[in-house]
């Protein structure tokens, strides 16, 4: 498998999908193409890599089938190795964490907008809008009652880390770049999101890139 990523200190999506390829556990080549740079515009135009996507990363090339969206990597990396592997066995955990997932992926604009993520980023006082702060604490609420009904078995949303986890791991960078005040039991699902073996691979390659996006850098502090 090959899989085409963005810029990892600011593209939430690609690490989405890349954590997804890593719980496969299937070996896959990860190609890194610069957002919005020239090299990002030469390759749209060099390649049909990108051309299935309109030029969106995350890509996942699998021989002829490609996947252009990160949930839907989710989904097809489980039809491959077992929705197990991404999804709690337990129908009401899993109905759960399926709507999260759903939800996560098709909402919350405000905080989108307003806490870009930028992995190399850290602001001690940010002046959030209603709207942001609402998605917030819509999402701290979710964690809550995810952690208390199914998080027995382990740090994670639903004990062991699973697709809610993958989906929610940019929103653990932005609450942390961000300074968001959490409560405790956030900060500890926050710390296991961040201490994990593959986000801190993926935190190590971000803090090491040249490339800088100066769109997403403009933000400071209120």
């Amino acid at each position: 498998m090959k899989l085409i990523i963005g810029n990892k200190n600011y593209s939430s999506w690609s690490l989405r999908g890349w954590l997804a390829c890593k719980q496969s556990g299937l070996p896959f080549e990860e190609i890194t193409v610069p957002l919005y740079g020239e090299e990002w515009e030469a390759q749209k135009h060099k390649t049909g890599d990108l051309a299935p996507s309109s030029g969106k990363v995350p890509i996942l090339w699998d021989g002829e089938a490609v996947v252009w969206d990160s949930l839907a990597i989710i989904d097809y990396l489980a039809d491959k190795v077992g929705r197990e592997r991404f999804w709690p066995k337990d129908d009401v955990a899993r109905a759960m964490a399926r709507s999260m997932v759903a939800e996560m992926h098709s909402s919350y604009t405000p905080l989108r907008h307003e806490l870009t993520m930028n992995i190399r980023k850290r602001h001690d006082h940010f002046e959030f809008s209603a709207e942001a702060r609402a998605d917030i604490v819509r999402i701290l609420t979710l964690w809550a009652e995810a952690r208390a009904r199914f998080g027995a078995g382990g740090p994670f949303l639903f004990g062991t880390f699973c697709a809610a986890d993958i989906i929610y791991a940019p929103v653990v960078s932005r609450f942390m770049t961000y300074a968001v005040p959490v409560p405790g039991f956030a900060l500890g699902y926050m710390q296991a999101v961040w201490e994990h073996d593959w986000m801190q691979a993926w935190v190590h390659a971000a803090e090491n890139e040249e490339w800088v996006i100066e769109k997403y850098e403009g933000r400071a502090p209120a």
